[in-house]
């Protein structure tokens, strides 16, 4: 039934749905029931160590003779400054204060980089059949090392610019971020909160940038959204909120109760929980640092400030990450979820052939 099966044949599946990383949301148990199901079942490693990195690998492949996904990050070792570090304490403090916290911390713990060289030796004995990246891509000799050893690499560029940088450096598929989409934003360097391109008007340049197969993101919830995505060009599509509501996620039950309420304009994205863009629930703190803008500590370390607030029961300063389409969630098992999506998407293609507008 797909009109562009290039990613099916690229990753060896049956359906080109891919179900985001989201680390500490994705599941094994999550990931196995996509990939069961056909589509493209992954897991957010990038802050596993070696012992739970082999033993979530062991878990998918007992799990599921299907291929999966490992994600990571490519950052640099975060370096924050003594006066950027005095200053964005100063403007915690009065929520530290109104939450009777102690002080704010005085000391960032030591992060990073995102991707090692330890990573790349446990990547090349895991031999997962997909890794995927964000905020970058890892240098050519690293690429270079995962593809000799079988393993099909993919990132997220959010411009057509980082779309280029990544088929000139060796991926073998490209997503395409939409400014829809939840979580971190794929950026390959920190960029404004207000800075973004939508889905529709981003996968077709990407499309044409670039001649790898394109994977949509952002705001592709449904049977419609994948369809369209087709219709762009795109050659399969990554959803990632629209997996959360899912009975083998780790959603919290906070965050499964604010998707269930959910609206068009529930969200905004802000760095001020983790230094880097991300959509998340909006929110009084992340609305009054979007007003007042401090310089913050580099990703991940203003996590480590941020963390004690968004801890707090407080729906002032939670930090739940979706996007802005989760108004279109259904609370099914993942397997069902995505034979429901194949079906809901053949129902469009079969009513566009018809000449009709939407299936009947």
């Amino acid at each position: 039934m797909w009109p562009n099966r290039r990613l099916c044949d690229l990753f060896k599946i049956e359906h080109p749905i891919i179900q985001a990383p989201m680390a500490g949301s994705a599941t094994p148990e999550l990931a196995a029931a996509v990939s069961n199901a056909g589509g493209l079942g992954s897991l957010g490693c990038a802050s596993m160590l070696p012992d739970g990195l082999r033993n979530v690998a062991r878990q998918m492949r007992a799990s599921t003779e299907r291929p999966f996904n490992l994600n990571f990050f490519v950052f640099p070792r975060p370096d924050t400054s003594d006066a950027v570090l005095t200053k964005v304490i100063d403007r915690l403090r009065p929520y530290y204060e109104e939450l009777s916290l102690d002080e704010p911390s005085r000391r960032l713990p030591p992060i990073g980089p995102g991707f090692d060289e330890e990573k790349l030796e446990l990547l090349l004995e895991i031999r997962p059949p997909v890794v995927s990246f964000h905020f970058g891509i890892p240098g050519a000799a690293v690429v270079g090392r995962l593809k000799e050893a079988g393993i099909v690499i993919i990132s997220t560029a959010t411009n057509v610019a980082e779309a280029v940088k990544l088929a000139d450096s060796g991926a073998d598929a490209v997503i395409a971020q939409g400014w829809e989409a939840g979580g971190h934003r794929g950026s390959h360097s920190p960029n404004g909160p207000g800075d973004g391109v939508g889905t529709m008007a981003l996968v077709p340049q990407v499309v044409d940038a670039v001649k790898l197969p394109v994977i949509a993101a952002g705001g592709i919830a449904d049977g419609r959204g994948i369809a369209a995505a087709f219709a762009l060009g795109a050659s399969g599509v990554q959803i990632g909120t629209g997996f959360l509501s899912c009975d083998e996620a780790g959603t919290d039950a906070s965050r499964r109760a604010l998707i269930r309420s959910a609206t068009d304009m529930d969200t905004m994205v802000t760095d001020a929980f983790s230094g880097r863009a991300a959509r998340a629930k909006r929110t009084r703190y992340a609305l009054e640092m979007e007003e007042s803008r401090t310089r913050l500590p580099d990703f991940p370390q203003m996590v480590a400030l941020s963390a004690p607030l968004s801890a707090d029961a407080k729906g002032d300063f939670a930090f739940h990450l979706y996007g802005q389409a989760a108004a279109l969630n259904r609370e099914l098992p993942a397997g069902q979820l995505v034979r429901t999506l194949v079906a809901e998407t053949n129902a469009v293609f079969e009513a566009l052939s018809a000449g009709k507008t939407t299936p009947t």
